[in-house]
């Protein structure tokens, strides 16, 4: 990845990490979990996103669509 985002930016709320990971059956969960799942989670989004456009820009469409999103998330 291009490692153009940290854990420092915004774009995936901690809170939604702690839920995320309770709702997976973590009694308790560190900071240093939610960050690392933020992580993960953004790299793999990023990842996905680019393939999507990718895959837009192929078809001769500035809009990435729903079938762009599911075919790059494979």
């Amino acid at each position: 990845m291009c490692g153009r985002y940290t854990s420092t930016k915004k774009l995936l709320p901690l809170a939604a990490m702690e839920k995320i990971l309770k709702e997976s059956g973590a009694e308790r969960v560190s900071n240093s979990a939610k960050l690392a799942l933020k992580d993960a989670l953004e790299e793999i989004g990023e990842s996905i996103a680019l393939d999507a456009v990718k895959l837009a820009q192929h078809a001769g469409r500035k809009t990435i669509k729903k079938s762009d999103i599911r075919l790059a998330s494979k």
